[in-house]
């Protein structure tokens, strides 16, 4: 009988005290290959829990897929991890179905989100996932790792919002790792890293750290061609980013913005220019 047992549930005096949030746990690993006819077919899929890939369909021989969390979000003590092999002659593009939150968390809890990419020669990765949206008291450790054969290309994006501006968010205490490694052939070519802990608004409002801004961008091309992009990345940036090569084959830009709606705005004509016309239409919804 539901009704009785609702109710009972409802006006029991449960201690609150010691409750952990449910905790949602998402696997993916997939690898694609590229096929005589230049082709790129999936060779592997495995997923379970609350991480799904969707491969839409895009007329083209490059592939895409489309990370999904059936959890509606982030929070402390959720696990993800994904693994994902690009092999000789496949081109894919990766990106998220809608920007990701995390949500605030419970003391002592953090939400551990890992992805282990490698990427074979003659093969190109396009990593494009859409903004992460940081909440209040959020506690988050996210992880990307890439590592590339000589000849392979690359091209990542990885977004950050402090907060909903239209909804007036102030973060005051949040806890944000982030690290990003990219290697070729097990040797650095790119390592990055974010530690936010305690009052973000705070730190952000400081002129040597963002000035104030509510939203950032890193993006890194790695490719035989990437220094001929420089110029036209340039031209295409606001004054608040900038766009330098580390290295002949590396590009690397940083941008801030006021909120996401500057941080998107700004964003797709440059990666539309940089992944050759190919950004997913889930950037556009």
């Amino acid at each position: 009988m539901p009704g009785p047992l609702i109710n009972q549930l409802l006006h029991t005096d449960l201690p609150r005290t010691g409750l952990s949030q449910p905790r949602a746990h998402g696997t993916g690993k997939m690898s694609v290959f590229g096929d005589v006819h230049g082709v790129t077919r999936l060779r592997d899929l495995r997923q379970s829990g609350s991480l799904r890939l969707v491969f839409p369909r895009n007329h083209r021989p490059d592939a895409e897929a489309i990370l999904v969390n059936t959890a509606g979000g982030i929070t402390g003590g959720d696990q993800f991890s994904l693994t994902i092999k690009v092999q000789t002659g496949a081109t894919l593009s990766v990106t998220t179905q809608a920007a990701e939150r995390a949500y605030r968390a419970q003391s002592g809890e953090i939400a551990c989100v890992t992805t282990d990419v490698s990427v074979q020669d003659g093969a190109s990765l396009n990593w494009l996932p859409q903004e992460l949206i940081l909440f209040d008291r959020c506690a988050v450790q996210r992880r990307l790792r890439v590592d590339l054969a000589p000849h392979a290309r690359l091209l990542v994006v990885e977004s950050v919002v402090f907060g909903r501006a239209a909804m007036r968010e102030v973060l005051r205490d949040v806890k944000f790792q982030d690290r990003i490694r990219i290697t070729r052939d097990g040797r650095p070519l790119y390592i990055d890293g974010i530690d936010l802990h305690g009052d973000a608004a705070a730190h952000l409002a400081r002129p040597a750290i963002a000035n104030g801004s509510g939203a950032m961008a890193s993006v890194v091309m790695v490719g035989p061609d990437a220094q001929s992009h420089l110029k036209t990345v340039r031209e295409l940036l606001p004054q608040t980013a900038g766009a330098s090569m580390l290295a002949d084959d590396v590009l690397v830009i940083r941008q801030l913005a006021t909120d996401s709606f500057e941080l998107r705005r700004n964003l797709i004509p440059i990666l539309e220019h940089l992944s050759n016309n190919t950004l997913p239409t889930s950037w556009r919804l």
